[in-house]
């Protein structure tokens, strides 16, 4: 750092990490004692506020502060700050009752603050992971959420992720061992605690632990978890999480693991992960879509494994991009390319990050990259060759060239000279085209990324800057007024590379040195051109201004402002030509200087779009050399408005000349510059405003006002004076100073030496003298026009409150802010809650007027006079709020114009930046925008502002224009009151009481206009504060209820839609950002400890709390407790009042009802009034309110759960098993004592009490955890079967609606009734109510619900089916701890019950009762519903009452059984034994049901890591028996027909035809298990695969049969499923044995398999030589093949395969097809000769046949490129254009594929042939036989 050394003498300690931009402030050297006082004034305050407990305001309000100190200083603080700062928000962060707003704000600060992590090491710094894991777990896991107990923000869950991340490096040695041991038991794959689980661990696990450490760190679970990931094949949900892990790994730990094995599974498994399409007919499985993997973190993991000894995954990068290039090409286009594009742009810039971290980032304590492992040259040059030829063909892709152009940015950094020449090659002929101007702006985007690259040269190009003429010359026709893309690009490209390059002519110096090196010289000939570029840039500049005046774009009577798109041209019009002169000789500028001004002079614009654009170039010109423009331009202006103005009749006219306009706009443009340079023209600039600024002509005071407001920001701005790319400009004499090398070179951070214009003492004093002289009287106008002593007409109102506003914003930073008391009493604090005051470069002088406050005095005072007298003077109105928003806000720049700056900054930054190198090399003119900008920001930070007395005037004053008579006012004036709501501390509670007031329903005097704009007011704006929904009690308490009591307002209708849907808009605004806000506020102990630590570190020790104070804290944070819940409580008795109101429309009484369901927490129970009145709900009759009490209830009776008592066991006492001594996944004798034994059910008492029942279904498979808890034995739980005298008042209304018969019958109704029909569903909202009222009274309701039951389940609507099932699930898991006797009287109503409701299922409610045995087996010990799965598995598939029934039942059955997983084998064995005989099944729906069920019987069987061979049904098994009854089929010939009739005929059919209905049922399992299952039973399935062969049929024909059908799709699904190493062998002898089967149909589908499976498991296969041979041998013999079609199947496949570069073209393969080529055909007169067998095709013309297609295949597979090899292949084939069929065929399908695809780039493709051989191309092209 330049400025390292010195910085601990200055600020008295060593600073982290300083913003150094403020070191280059004009002010620098105020800022250090500044920072150091309010970051003592921060660590006092901060520590003082958490010692008294003081979270609010107190807490949140200092660590807001520090937020904003380091926005201003960056980390500007001594370490042991830093850490203290770190603990003392970790320890806030995790208070555990925290507020969850507050904990969202400590946590964004906390993470800025570890953001930065090689500033803290893990010496320095140690964080616990446990709490994290606790405040995770309670969120984001929240078990009441859904209740609506508990209400989150969206944003909560990105924040808490990000927070862990950044803690993460920080956590313990042994914090891996904790991790594992805490989530590993949860790792059950059936469950969707593994997605928890593996989520948890990829979130949490530390990854860049020091290699000493490894052994504590990753290797604890590195070869479990990747032996995990290698044997799962079908991508669950959470390998795309494990993924995320390894990569992370990867990164951090580049060089300490040996990935080599892996390689070829990662690359496969990411090239499946693209989804691509491959083959022409494709089933894609299902679930692949949405659970591909995350490219960045791909990416990251292929970044991370490149370099090192082997070139492994090197080798395999380019095979991915060998395989997927021609994907890139602009003609493909799908749902798959933003990922392919994703991949080119993340990939270049990951491998930028690594060479940045390897060879230029600073060491800091994570671990370097091992010397062995760092990437050499030769490996960055090998990844840039592999990836250009995607990055070329992505250039023009339909998505556009942003990625691509961001890829080339990157790979240029790397090898320019690699990267640059082919992006040039495209860019020249593309400046030529005129018809594709697509091509135009792509290839210049993608220039502009290289710019920086071109131009320095460096090394590795040096021949880069000779081309950046050419480019900048041809690129002039860019400028076009008729296409408006190409003209910005354009713009955009000479900008960049003018700012990279001093456009100074250096031709002289040829003949003055010799010394030039060869490059030199040729660019120095070459920059004589500069002048004449720049001239003809002008004239095409001038020829688009002339296009776009006024007269010629539009009629007279269209609009008269800037089109957008116009001020887009003229943004970039003006900046591009301001670079250029920026960066020219001076004597190119002067040359172009003259020509500006003439264009200027001897034209006269119309003001509003030509004008603007040739002021802007104008004030370019002056604003790069001052003096001489102003010389040039400014007497002649002044002159010439002097000359027009001498007759005072012209400042009365309603119309001024154009001329005089026009002089006065360019006048008012060119005094934007620096201010010193203008006072020698002071007199003349008064005199002329003097003359102009009470013109009559509104245009023409416009445009005198400009000049006034920009001769002040001239002159008390703080700016730097200019831009140029090296520091002390250009004009310098060449024999000491040579431009060229300073071509693209990047500004020096520390000598930057910024000129800055500071105002001078004497600008000052001309400022005020242009105040005194202009805006006083102005002000004194309107003070005698608003005491009525001075008539004035509104148009001269207007031009003086025009006059005022541009003083004001011309002057804002000189005037010092408004003063005045503070508005105290809206918060009591201990603290102090002072505001910052920020120097920023001007000490205001209080000796002078501060006309700020006099603006201020006199507006309010007009302002009353307007809204009494003229309130529909709109335009006045207007002008008014502007200058109040700017009285208040405006310090010299606005903030929507800084965050706009700011955002080009970054983009430009982005465009141009040195991602390798880092450390800031930017452009200077970059750095200089930067700094400014740092100043700017100290401008606009107005954090924590005091709210004083005239802030509040003034509030009051937006308030009354925000409810005044039009709409227009009311609007403008609102948002300005939104601004300064969020501006001022604590302003809200001043002023809710004042909005509500408008919606009092006992006043007579509101308009409907003010109860509209009152209601907006509390709206607020996007984004903005919310005044109906502050996170405070004490503001809800009184908006909630006023909003609802205004429904009685007189000024409130419901016929007026604008009101009812602002109403709306409220409602909804409230509900979407509620969070729940607390009850608890106090501090724990050890935040307190941390607190006092700081409070030391802090200078300043005069706020040190006494005694006293500290036991004051104490007990006012009692009280803020107790008051929060008295707010709490009578806010919700408010609501209620309001709600039971009578005469109170309905729509307010249902948002009344909204906000009471808010108002449920987990930890306060509702208010018994307010459990009456939600109870009585439910039987309203608006059904929107019975939904919303639905929910209610349901979260009321959570609220009142009574707790269960839990106790640890110990699981191997219990199984009397010792624990094993490896590891062991599933099936363990020591967990059998979990699974279901009919042998051994609990159906007696004591057998029910002594049994150890274990709820939740993933206990026990991987591991025990280390505290296995189960529920207590029933005589230490909550009291079953209470009297009513037992239960608590709350309870008690509960219980008194539901024993009331009528209640429950009403209720009963209204629950069968149906919503939408069709389109109603199994609702787990009213399933939680039956639960909670079954859990919380055990049976206490069954006699009155009986019969209701029995009745609903006789009906078979679907609606009253519906609430029948939805009860029965209540019921059943309400049952948990219900005493043996209950349970067993319930079962054994529940059990007839369930009878009778299967015997009446219908198609529209079999689905709901799915879902209600589904939920009610959920985790729930099996053993505990052993009367339900009895009762299910009684006769599965019995045909009893059609196969439907059968289908439902089996349905329903397989909802319960999925849900207990692995707990219940014994069932799924009996269940098995059912289905068996039951395969050949005739009924569709009854197979694809079994089909699924199969699914779930089988699904345990895995083959995971270390895993116990399972007790459930094995595949394997299965598999050889139904293999034994399909031998008729296999051992058959001929095609197979599906000829079974649908109904059972007579008899016994013959074992074929069982065979076929068997074959059916067993392709539905296949297809059904091809997206469920881990782990694909590949060796079962490939014994049925010769059979799928023969069956699938060839053609795409959709009436087929279905057993065809299915073939087909099983087909494709097995041909995508990944391969284990292993398993290839196998597939491929099965292919091999197909491929010589007798039908074709089955040789033929052999190689479409082949394709997708290749495709889909390429670098397993590559990685086996054998298998490649054995591909290439199969392909060549199916090319032979006597059948037309498979012979043109194998060709394609063929070119397929070459293509992806799975097969190369060798020599031998060449030699092959030609040699085939060569056979003789016997001759033409023999076959003529009438002989019967002339059809049948001899062997030679087979054997010729398969050579053409050979040579054809190859041909294809280059579709858009030459390879060397492929003009002779084409003369080859030219040869045998005149064979007979089908040889000519095929010669012209290729010839005619090969012209369409090499069409668009036939000029270069064709420098590939010789001569003669284009003579024949041609010819056979556009052969006569071409048209035959």
């Amino acid at each position: 750092m330049g400025a390292g050394e010195e910085r601990p003498e200055a600020l008295g300690f060593n600073p982290q990490k300083e913003i150094v931009y403020n070191l280059l402030l004009p002010y620098a050297h105020r800022l250090d004692r500044e920072s150091n006082e309010l970051l003592a004034q921060i660590k006092g305050s901060l520590g003082r506020a958490v010692r008294l407990r003081e979270l609010w305001p107190g807490v949140l309000f200092w660590t807001r502060k520090l937020t904003t100190y380091i926005r201003l200083y960056g980390r500007k603080f001594s370490k042991e700050d830093h850490v203290l700062f770190v603990k003392l928000l970790y320890e806030l962060v995790t208070i555990p009752k925290l507020e969850i707003s507050m904990m969202q704000g400590f946590a964004r600060l906390l993470i800025s603050l570890l953001k930065k992590k090689e500033l803290l090491s893990r010496e320095d710094l140690q964080l616990p992971w446990r709490p994290l894991y606790e405040m995770l777990e309670r969120i984001l896991y929240s078990k009441t959420e859904h209740l609506g107990l508990n209400w989150f923000p969206n944003s909560v869950e990105g924040v808490l992720k990000t927070l862990v991340k950044a803690c993460r490096p920080y956590f313990p040695d042994d914090a891996t061992a904790e991790m594992l041991q805490e989530w590993l038991p949860l790792m059950c794959p059936f469950d969707v605690t593994m997605q928890k689980a593996i989520s948890y661990l990829e979130l949490f696990l530390p990854t860049s632990l020091p290699p000493d450490l490894h052994c504590k760190g990753f290797r604890l679970w590195f070869d479990e978890f990747l032996t995990l990931w290698v044997s799962v094949q079908n991508l669950p949900q959470w390998e795309g999480h494990l993924v995320n892990l390894f990569a992370r790994l990867a990164n951090d730990n580049i060089g300490y693991i040996d990935w080599d094995p892996y390689v070829p599974k990662i690359f496969t498994r990411i090239l499946r992960s693209l989804n691509l399409p491959v083959g022409s007919n494709q089933v894609l499985v299902p679930r692949q879509l949405a659970n591909a993997y995350d490219i960045g973190h791909a990416v990251i993991w292929i970044t991370a494994l490149m370099g090192g000894p082997s070139k492994t995954v090197q080798k395999h990068l380019t095979g991915l991009f060998n395989s997927i290039t021609s994907f890139y090409h602009p003609s493909n286009n799908g749902r798959w390319l933003t990922k392919l594009m994703k991949l080119l742009q993340r990939l270049p810039c990951c491998i930028i990050r690594r060479l940045h971290r390897e060879r230029y980032k600073k060491p800091s304590w994570l671990t370097p990259v091992p010397e062995s492992h760092r990437l050499t040259d030769q490996d960055v040059t090998d990844f840039v060759e592999s990836i250009m030829q995607p990055v070329l063909l992505a250039m023009f892709s339909k998505t556009g060239s942003l990625e691509a152009a961001q890829a080339l940015q990157n790979l240029a950094l790397m090898r320019p000279e690699l990267v640059i020449p082919p992006v040039l090659e495209k860019t020249y002929p593309a400046l030529e085209t005129l018809t594709e101007p697509h091509q135009l702006t792509a290839t210049l985007s993608c220039v502009i990324g290289v710019a920086r690259s071109l131009v320095s040269g460096g090394r590795w190009f040096p021949e880069g800057p000779t081309h950046m003429l050419p480019l900048l010359m041809r690129a002039l026709p860019g400028v076009d007024p008729n296409d408006f893309s190409k003209c910005m690009i354009t713009f955009q490209f000479i900008a960049t590379f003018s700012t990279l390059v001093p456009l100074v002519d250096c031709s002289s110096l040829l003949q003055e040195r010799n010394d030039l090196s060869e490059v030199e010289r040729e660019l120095c000939s070459a920059t004589a051109e500069f002048e004449d570029f720049v001239l003809q840039f002008m004239d095409r500049c001038f020829a688009l201004i002339e296009s776009s005046a006024l007269e010629q774009t539009r009629e007279e009577t269209e609009t008269e402002k800037m089109t957008h798109l116009e001020s887009l041209v003229e943004l970039g019009l003006s900046s591009t030509f301001s670079t250029i002169l920026t960066q020219c000789s001076k004597e190119i500028f002067k040359v172009a200087l003259e020509k500006v001004f003439n264009f200027a002079v001897s034209n006269i614009f119309e003001t509003r779009v030509s004008g603007r654009m040739v002021a802007d170039l104008c004030r370019a010109a002056v604003k790069c050399c001052p003096v001489e423009s102003l010389k040039l331009f400014l007497p002649h202006c002044c002159n010439v408005i002097s000359h027009l103005t001498i007759n005072d009749d012209v400042m009365n006219d309603e119309e001024l000349d154009k001329e005089l306009l026009w002089k006065l706009q360019l006048l008012s443009e060119i005094t934007r510059v620096d201010g010193e340079k203008l006072l020698p023209y002071k007199e003349q600039l008064v005199q002329i405003l003097h003359r102009t600024l009470h013109f009559t002509c509104k245009q023409g005071y416009t445009l005198s006002c400009n000049l006034l407001h920009h001769l002040l920001r001239s002159s008390t701005l703080i700016y730097p004076t200019e831009y140029c790319s090296v520091p002390g400009g250009f004009d310098k004499p060449l024999s000491d100073y040579f431009p060229i090398k300073d071509w693209g070179k990047p500004g020096d951070l520390w000598n930057l030496n910024i000129k800055w214009h500071v105002p001078s003492a004497e600008e000052m004093d001309f400022a005020y003298y242009l105040l005194d002289t202009f805006l006083r009287p102005e002000l004194q106008k309107l003070d005698l026009y608003s005491s009525g002593e001075l008539e004035m007409s509104r148009d001269e109102v207007q031009q003086c409150l025009a006059i005022v506003h541009n003083c004001l914003t011309g002057s804002g930073n000189l005037l010092p802010p408004l003063h005045g008391e503070r508005v105290t009493h809206l918060v009591t604090s201990m603290v102090s809650l002072n505001e910052t005051k920020l120097f920023t470069g001007i000490d205001h002088d209080h000796s002078r007027e501060n006309y700020r406050e006099l603006i201020s005095k006199t507006l309010r005072k007009l302002l009353h006079y307007i809204l009494d007298h003229s309130e529909d003077d709109t335009k006045s109105l207007f002008l008014i709020i502007k200058i109040i928003s700017d009285l208040l806000q405006f310090q010299g720049s606005h903030k929507h114009e800084f965050d706009s700056r700011w955002k080009s900054f970054t983009l430009v930054k982005k465009s141009m930046e040195n991602r390798l190198h880092g450390k800031k090399r930017h452009i200077r003119a970059l750095l200089i925008d930067r700094v400014m900008l740092q100043h700017e920001l100290r401008t606009l930070t107005v954090e924590g502002c005091e709210y004083k007395k005239v802030h509040q005037d003034m509030l009051r004053d937006l308030l009354r224009l925000s409810t005044s008579s039009y709409g227009q006012v009311r609007n403008k004036a609102q948002q300005a009151f939104f601004t300064a709501l969020g501006t001022y501390n604590f302003c809200c509670r001043d002023l809710i009481p004042l909005v509500l007031e408008f919606l009092r329903p006992e006043r007579q005097d509101v308009t409907q206009q003010q109860f509209k704009g009152a209601l907006y007011c509390l709206l607020g704006n996007h984004g903005g504060v919310c005044l109906a929904n502050l996170h405070d009690w004490e503001c809800i308490v009184q908006t909630w209820p006023a909003m609802i009591s205004s429904g009685l307002s007189k000024a409130m209708s419901l016929e007026k839609p604008s009101i009812v849907r602002l109403f709306d808009d409220l409602a909804e605004k409230i509900h979407r950002q509620y969070e729940t806000i607390g009850l608890d506020f106090s501090v724990p102990e050890k935040c307190i400890e941390i607190a006092i630590l700081l409070q030391h570190a802090a200078s300043t020790s005069s706020q040190l709390p006494h005694p006293e104070e500290l036991a004051l804290a104490i007990k006012r944070q009692g009280e803020k407790n107790v008051e929060a819940v008295q707010n709490y409580e009578r806010l919700v008795n408010t609501l209620l009042d309001c709600v039971t109101q009578r005469n109170l429309p309905w729509k307010f009484e249902h948002i009344g009802i909204g906000f009471l369901s808010l108002l449920l927490r987990d930890d306060y129970v509702l208010p018994v009034r307010a459990i009456r009145y939600l109870v009585q709900c439910l039987n309203h009759d608006a059904l929107i309110v019975r939904k919303m009490a639905i929910s209610t209830v349901a979260g009321i009776l959570k609220q009142l759960k009574r707790t269960h008592v839990k106790e640890t066991i110990c699981p191997y006492k219990i199984s009397g098993c010792p624990k094993p001594e490896s590891k062991l996944v599933g099936d363990r004798p020591d967990n059998q004592w979990l699974l279901y034994d009919s042998s051994n059910l609990p159906n007696t008492k004591e057998a029910w009490e002594s049994c150890c029942f274990v709820e939740k279904t993933h206990w026990g498979y991987s591991s025990w955890p280390q505290n296995m808890l189960v529920y207590a034995p029933a005589d230490q739980q909550p009291k079953v079967g209470r009297s009513r005298e037992e239960m608590s008042e709350a309870e008690q209304i509960i219980y008194d609606h539901f024993t009331d018969e009528k209640f429950v019958d009403q209720l009963i109704k209204f629950l069968s009734l149906e919503d939408r029909k069709g389109k109603d569903k199994f609702n787990p909202r009213r399933f939680c109510l039956f639960k909670g009222l079954f859990r919380n009274y055990d049976d206490a309701f069954l006699p009155i619900i009986k019969p209701h039951l029995e009745r609903l389940v006789a009906d078979s609507h679907e609606s009253t089916q519906r609430c029948a099932a939805e009860i029965v699930a209540g019921l059943i898991r309400g049952s948990k701890h219900w005493t043996f006797e209950k349970v067993e009287n319930l079962w054994n109503f529940l059990c007839e019950l369930l009878r009778t409701a299967l015997s009446n299922i219908t198609v529209e409610t079999y689905s709901d009762w799915g879902t209600c045995i589904a939920t009610s087996c959920e985790s729930r010990d099996p053993r505990k519903l052993h009367w339900l799965f009895e009762l299910l598995l009684e006769s599965p598939v019995s045909g009893e009452g059609g196969s439907f029934v059968d289908a439902c039942r089996l349905y329903v059955l397989q909802g319960g059984l999925a849900q207990q997983e692995w707990r219940v084998p014994e069932l799924l064995h009996r269940l098995l034994m059912c289905l068996e005989p039951k395969l050949t099944q005739v009924y569709k729906n009854v197979r694809e049901r079994i089909g699924s069920v199969l699914t779930y019987i089988f699904m345990i069987d895995v083959s995971l890591p270390n895993t116990a061979p399972t007790k459930s049904p094995h595949i394997s098994d299965f598999t050889g028996r139904i293999l034994g009854k399909l031998k008729p089929l296999m051992d058959a010939d001929e095609e197979i027909q599906n000829h079974v009739m649908e109904e059972n005929g007579v008899g016994e059919q013959d074992e074929r035809t069982q065979a076929i209905k068997l074959m059916k049922t067993i392709l539905k399992w296949i297809m059904a298990s091809a997206g469920r299952s881990f782990c694909t039973g590949v060796t079962e399935q490939m014994q049925l695969l010769p059979l799928l062969f023969k069956i699938a049929p060839v053609e795409n024909d959709t009436n087929y049969d279905e057993l065809k059908r299915d073939a087909k799709t099983c087909l494709s699904l097995m041909s995508q499923g990944l391969l284990l190493p292993v398993q290839v062998p196998l597939v491929l002898d099965v292919l091999r044995q197909t491929a010589r089967s007798s039908s074709w149909h089955a040789r033929y589908t052999v190689l479409t398999y082949i394709q997708t499976m290749v495709f889909y498991n390429l670098f397993i296969f590559i990685h086996n030589e054998e298998s490649v041979q054995g591909v290439r041998w199969l392909i060549l013999q199916l090319m032979e093949d006597e059948q037309l079609e498979v012979r043109e199947m194998a060709a394609t496949t063929l070119s397929g395969l070459l293509q992806c570069n799975f097969l190369t073209m060798d020599a031998a393969m060449q030699a092959h097809f030609e040699a085939l080529c060569k056979t003789r055909l016997p001759k033409k007169r023999k076959r003529e000769s009438g002989m019967v067998g002339d059809t049948i095709p001899s062997g030679d013309l087979v054997k010729r046949h398969a050579g053409v297609l050979g040579l054809s295949a190859c041909i294809l597979s280059s579709p858009y490129d030459v390879p060397t090899w492929m003009p002779q292949l084409l003369m080859d084939l030219s040869v045998h254009l005149n064979d007979p069929q089908p040889i000519e065929m095929t010669v012209k399908k290729t010839l005619s594929n090969f012209r369409r695809t090499h069409h668009d780039n036939w000029q270069e493709h064709k420098q590939q042939f010789t001569d003669d051989q284009l003579i024949v191309l041609t010819d056979l092209l556009v052969s006569p036989c071409y048209y035959a």
